[in-house]
């Protein structure tokens, strides 16, 4: 068995994610923002946000591949922190200076792509790290730095403009306040100096610790069980790519034959894409060739019972939560402020307070995030997400009836406490339904049912919100916390086997 981790080394474990989090607070309360002022229309902006959901499908899994099988002088994880970290510094450093909307999408791909290098590992990182009765701290643990970083990322625009006097509006010949400027160039430096706060202070378990540790022991399913690499058979992948290359005709058809908008284009392509990967592969299993393709593919077939339960839980709440960052901007501009002109005193000011409540949820998520692991000793890890969810989707829905900007805040406890919650219980609940030694893809295969309702989102959102609301975003977070609720009563369909609380029932029944 793993020995068991001072509070201070899981401290030092997770630290990196308060820079990965200070680096995705500023894209969201921000990225939009930056996107209106250089000429994009509103209507465009959720096809330019597909950069963080397309690389994250691409990136994770073939960095969990990779990173499951790696070894170096620098560790297991480690490698990939350090290599995200450097080109996601200059990514964020440059994103203020984008000449257009144009350069500025591109370098959100690579900002994003960036990101999602150094952060993949780190959830695996915590299944290799800890033992199982540990990880709901451990998840909890990054809860708390996400939290941290996003409220220090998200309100540093406010408080560089409030408080030390730096201009709110773009100066004579610029496109991009000071204040936006500045909070990147900081961020920026944030993000090296926590990554590298973590891989100076933790040391990773070697190929033979892991080895003595008996990992098999500690997971529901057995790294030596054979369906845990068992190959599709009897065209199971052609099945499949037949399944996905349907989907992606028939949507891709109703586009063009119905005029609908051609940003639906994009999700008719992912399904089309997946069909000749499934097709591939079908082919290289014939010839009986190995490779990294393959085995991603095969393990994504042979997913876990409860990794599948879960997905469904992700895609409603992920689907909310991309809503959200689209477009609470937009929408508390325009609705609480009065304001549609991105180059208008009110506009900003409404930017600005965007930015403050986004920080607001994230402390709140932080301030929470410890008493995660308690209420779930007491009512088991996913009923305590169902109650965080539909605390979320209230607190989404309640932003429609406070007209007093101020009051927003009260929406953002909700939505703060399903953030918390989002970011650690189903990784607890997940890492205790995964082989050992394939935490590192299965995270990455994980990541999927977040990235596709997020495709999802930046296809239709901009539809939904210019045709059936009118191009009034206040509608479109309404539509987010329907979702969000949803999602946490699905969570009632979750077997966590591995849940701390069950476990502990398990034992009371067998003494009677």
């Amino acid at each position: 068995m793993k020995p068991r981790l001072s509070f201070w080394q899981i401290w030092n474990m997770s630290f990196g994610f308060l820079g990965i989090q200070f680096g995705f607070a500023l894209q969201n309360a921000n990225v939009s923002r930056i996107f209106e002022t250089l000429g994009a229309e509103i209507d465009q902006i959720p096809v330019l946000w597909l950069a963080a959901p397309v690389t994250g499908l691409i990136i994770q899994p073939i960095i969990g591949h990779w990173s499951d099988k790696t070894w170096t002088r620098l560790g297991r994880r480690k490698p990939f922190f350090l290599f995200g970290a450097i080109f996601a510094t200059i990514a964020i450093l440059f994103m203020p200076n984008s000449p257009t909307w144009m350069i500025a999408a591109g370098t959100l791909w690579i900002m994003d792509a960036s990101i999602n290098i150094s952060m993949e590992p780190f959830r695996a990182f915590v299944g290799d790290m800890l033992p199982s009765e540990q990880r709901t701290l451990g998840f909890s643990m990054q809860s708390f730095f996400i939290g941290l970083g996003a409220v220090a990322g998200s309100a540093l625009p406010y408080v560089l403009a409030n408080w030390f006097g730096i201009s709110n509006i773009p100066m004579d010949g610029e496109m991009i306040p000071d204040t936006v400027r500045w909070s990147f160039y900081i961020g920026g430096v944030v993000f090296i100096l926590s990554i590298l706060v973590t891989i100076f202070t933790t040391r990773e378990y070697s190929p033979e610790e892991m080895k003595s540790f008996n990992i098999s022991s500690e997971s529901t399913i057995s790294s030596s069980n054979p369906a845990e690499n068992k190959i599709a058979s009897g065209g199971k992948f052609t099945q499949l790519g037949l399944l996905f290359l349907l989907l992606g005709s028939v949507l891709s058809g109703a586009v063009y034959y119905f005029t609908f908008d051609k940003q639906i284009y994009i999700l008719g392509g992912i399904f089309l894409t997946v069909a000749v990967l499934f097709f591939i592969v079908e082919q290289m299993n014939k010839k009986q060739k190995t490779n990294g393709l393959v085995e991603i593919m095969t393990d994504l077939v042979n997913m876990p019972k409860t990794m599948g339960q879960l997905a469904v839980v992700q895609f409603f709440t992920w689907l909310a939560l991309f809503s959200m960052w689209i477009y609470t901007t937009s929408a508390i501009t325009e609705f609480h402020f009065g304001a549609t002109d991105p180059t208008s005193v009110a506009y900003n000011a409404g930017a600005n307070w965007t930015g403050v409540l986004f920080g607001a949820y994230s402390l709140f998520a932080a301030a929470v995030a410890f008493l995660l692991p308690v209420a779930a000793k007491i009512f088991s890890r996913k009923i305590t997400h169902l109650i965080a969810l539909i605390f979320g989707g209230l607190g989404f829905i309640s932003i429609y009836f406070f007209k007093n900007p101020d009051l927003l805040l009260i929406s953002m406890f909700g939505v703060g406490i399903a953030w918390a919650s989002i970011l650690s219980m189903p990784y607890a609940i997940l890492t205790g339904a995964l082989p050992a030694n394939k935490m590192g893809i299965y995270m990455g295969i994980f990541n999927f049912f977040i990235v596709l309702p997020q495709i999802l989102a930046a296809s239709i959102l901009g539809s939904i919100t210019k045709h059936l609301f009118d191009g009034h975003a206040i509608y479109t977070l309404i539509f987010g916390g329907v979702s969000m609720i949803i999602a946490g009563l699905l969570t009632l369909i979750v077997d966590d086997k591995d849940d701390p609380y069950n476990l502990k029932r398990k034992r009371i029944k067998n003494k009677k």
